[in-house]
């Protein structure tokens, strides 16, 4: 346990929105809940769909409708009932929207800003929606959390908070991904259905990812590499068709290979085996995969001028958005290692090292003291 005794802030989590499998988001509050669990200095329960306590650290309050429409509306009506009869002293509304009719302070976080400065890549309800709850977060919570600088600039810049914004990075779990195989990769690799030699890509597939460059690419460097293979690890999320497309029309289809989600447990392996890591991203709020990947010790190649090149500290290789030429390059560079392999492996590691769940709960922590 962590923390100084006879502090403890009590908190309300707002798992509700939180989908099984969890997407980017998803691995960040079920990692903080984790995290905050094992402190002294939090009282934490987590508020779930109903049926869905067991994936979450005890206390749980399991009251939200399970169907979408209908959580919504209990978000605004039901939930803060049930916050107001827990005793809690904070509420933590963990993906950018929070109750009106509270009663009590609020902390909100908001992952990117997307919504704003790419509608194209989101469905249009959820674009309405989004925009909105951004809006009365950063008009009516007590505090915001980003969770990168540059989230927290284009809030800033788009938004203008009334309310204080704290910048809170992910963490890493460092006892599963970590560059030592744990004995049982091979049999977690088997179950993804992965084989090598690959590039691997991890995320959901949607199109602020810019999985179609990412098959441009691969095919070209896949003329002079026969044994490689491209392995998308991922959901199937909106707006495949250009994924389905791009796949569809590359010379060496037959060597991309799309798993569908794989499990959290197999994910550290999966990263291991590959022979390069690519994220080549428009725009995120984190990058999560990026700095799983530096913590495996393989190589990553990622975009330039976004929030992954900030988080990889100087380890990944860098490409223009969209640039399939210079993606391939990367991909190219990455396998190969070169003199400076060595040192942005070294690199990678360490940044990882200072990216820890521990870290990223204590600055939660901080954010909830400051409110309450």
């Amino acid at each position: 346990m962590t923390g100084e005794p006879g502090t403890g802030v009590r908190v309300a989590l707002d798992a509700s929105a939180i989908p099984d499998p969890p997407g980017g988001a998803g691995r960040y509050v079920m990692a903080l809940a984790a995290a905050l669990a094992r402190r002294d200095d939090v009282e934490l329960t987590v508020v779930s769909r109903t049926g869905d306590a067991a994936r979450w650290p005890p206390p749980v309050a399991a009251r939200a409708p399970a169907l979408r429409p209908l959580r919504l509306g209990w978000e605004q009506v039901g939930l803060p009932r049930v916050v107001r009869g827990l005793g809690v002293e904070v509420h933590h509304g963990p993906h950018y929207t929070m109750p009106l009719a509270l009663g009590l302070p609020a902390v909100v976080t908001v992952h990117d800003l997307s919504f704003f400065t790419h509608p194209e890549w989101h469905d249009r309800t959820k674009v309405a929606f989004f925009r909105a709850a951004i809006r009365t977060s950063a008009r009516r919570a007590a505090a915001l959390v980003a969770v990168s600088q540059v989230t927290a600039a284009l809030l800033d810049r788009l938004v203008q908070p009334r309310a204080p914004v704290h910048v809170v990075p992910h963490g890493v779990d460092h006892a599963r991904f970590r560059p030592d195989d744990p004995g049982d990769d091979d049999a977690a690799r088997s179950r993804a259905g992965v084989t090598g030699p690959y590039i691997a890509f991890l995320g959901t597939l949607e199109p602020r990812k810019d999985v179609p460059t990412l098959v441009r690419a691969f095919d070209r460097l896949a003329r002079s590499r026969p044994e490689l293979t491209l392995v998308l690890a991922g959901a199937r999320g909106w707006g495949m068709d250009a994924i389905d497309e791009a796949v569809a029309s590359a010379v060496n289809a037959d060597r991309i290979r799309l798993l569908g989600y794989v499990a959290e447990d197999d994910m550290p392996a999966v990263l291991r085996g590959a022979s390069a890591v690519a994220y080549p991203s428009l725009e995120e709020g984190f990058g999560l995969p990026v700095l799983e990947a530096l913590a495996c010790g393989v190589p990553v190649v990622t975009t330039s001028g976004t929030v992954m090149e900030e988080v990889a500290g100087g380890a990944a290789l860098l490409a223009p958005p969209g640039d399939v030429d210079r993606v391939a390059a990367a991909l190219e560079a990455a396998i190969e290692g070169g003199p400076d392999g060595p040192e942005r492996r070294r690199t990678g590691l360490d940044v990882a090292r200072r990216h820890t769940w521990e870290a990223s709960a204590s600055a939660h922590a901080e954010v909830y003291r400051s409110v309450r």
